[in-house]
């Protein structure tokens, strides 16, 4: 190597998240979950795909919904500031990998460790108009492992009330790695993967190794374990390997992911209710400033306030969930203050949220304006993503057929 040439630096942790695209995005959408997106793009390495199988688990009889939404969904991404150079976009069904991975899985996987996820009860009584007796819906916590172990990533965003889905995941990874996780050859294919590190690297692993296994030392454990991930010369699969070896467990087919929780706002409907497209009570992160305007004016506040001269209660008004997610403290404390003692009225208090959701579209809608009109290069950008994404699967699941024996 060059002396004077810029060291190579360390593979960044993957985040792997998606969306079903089932609708025009809105703000709920924006504020638990894509504000987030946009952020991990500085720290993580992203993939972000659009889950279009996992929309048919609930509109299997509404596909055209789906086919119309998938790259207004990528514009809605790109508008909100993804950044089709630092994350991977792609679209789901596009990559069989993930269908394959999925039937694999499902060959080892309890029934009773799909019955219990907790939303699988909840959405069944949600959806109640809809018939989900079927096996797809049964099994998309299944295939929503698949999706995030065929990229072996690392970190999964969520909210805290979502960390079930990353558990059985978890569960899953774990349970494969116990039945397929002993490579044939692995002692040979381990030694061939320490040479990689290089001379100096090789001798202080090998040390911590033998200090770990003999004496239990958690010192050198977390010293290998540094040592393993700062080193540039090994791929994810070396790491993976050297990291079974030294533990004596036998390699890591497949990475048992983290739960990574990020502040997550919760943006009411605009009747107080959950935002969302199918209650009629969402704005579209895309909506015209006229539309948004009338939306927040009709917005319900509080019941006690019937006339204007009433005093009313910001906590329990939906507006003043929007004051804790738009608005200052000086704003906030003047909407409390104006509020409860009837020195302002609803529609004055509308109107910061107004003026600050405007503000905000105003620079979605300057991001989307090219991608609005011109298509095929929403369409070359997911393009590029698919292909980028499938490099990454179909690595793993030669690896994965290789640990069930299926590579003849």
């Amino acid at each position: 190597m060059n002396p004077d040439s810029p060291s190579p630096t360390p593979e960044r942790a993957r985040v792997l998240s998606g969306m079903r695209p089932t609708g025009a995005l809105h703000l709920g959408h924006y504020h638990g979950a894509l504000k987030n997106w946009v952020r991990l793009q500085d720290d993580y390495e992203c993939f972000y795909f659009v889950a279009d199988w996992h929309a048919l688990t609930t509109h299997y009889e509404d596909r055209e919904i789906i086919g119309k939404n998938v790259y207004e969904m990528v514009i809605d991404w790109l508008a909100a500031g993804i950044d089709p150079e630092r994350a991977t976009i792609f679209i789901q069904s596009r990559l069989p990998e993930h269908a394959e991975l999925f039937t694999l899985l499902a060959m080892g996987t309890p029934l009773g460790w799909l019955e219990r996820v907790p939303t699988y009860k909840d959405q069944i009584e949600k959806l109640k108009d809809k018939d989900l007796a079927t096996y797809g819906f049964l099994g998309y916590p299944l295939l929503q492992a698949a999706d995030i172990l065929i990229y072996r990533a690392a970190f999964v965003p969520v909210g805290e009330d979502q960390s079930s889905h990353v558990e059985i995941t978890r569960e899953v990874a774990r349970r494969f790695n116990h039945l397929y996780g002993r490579e044939p050859d692995f002692e040979a294919l381990a030694l061939a993967t320490v040479k990689k590190m290089g001379k100096k690297d090789a001798k202080t692993f090998d040390a911590a190794k033998k200090a770990f296994q003999q004496d239990g030392d958690e010192e050198a454990h977390a010293a290998a374990l540094e040592l393993i991930a700062a080193n540039v010369a090994l791929s994810a699969a070396d790491r993976e390997r050297l990291t079974g070896w030294f533990r004596a467990t036998g390699r890591t087919v497949l990475t048992e992911p983290q739960a990574l929780h990020t502040e997550v706002k919760k943006l009411p409907g605009l009747d107080g209710a959950k935002m969302s497209k199918s209650y009629g009570n969402a704005i579209a992160m895309r909506d015209e400033p006229a539309v948004v305007e009338r939306k927040i004016r009709q917005m319900q506040t509080d019941p006690a306030r019937v006339r204007r001269t009433d005093p009313g209660n910001p906590l329990i008004c939906p507006v003043w969930q929007f004051h804790l997610v738009y608005s200052d403290d000086a704003t906030r404390d003047w909407v409390m203050k104006g509020c409860t003692t009837a020195g302002i009225g609803c529609l004055e208090c509308k109107q910061p949220i107004i003026d600050a959701i405007s503000r905000e579209q105003a620079v979605w809608r300057a991001r989307a304006a090219p991608y609005v009109a011109d298509p095929q290069r929403v369409r070359q950008i997911v393009d590029a993503g698919t292909e980028r994404a499938r490099s990454v699967a179909r690595a793993t699941m030669r690896d994965v057929r290789a640990a069930m024996g299926l590579d003849y």
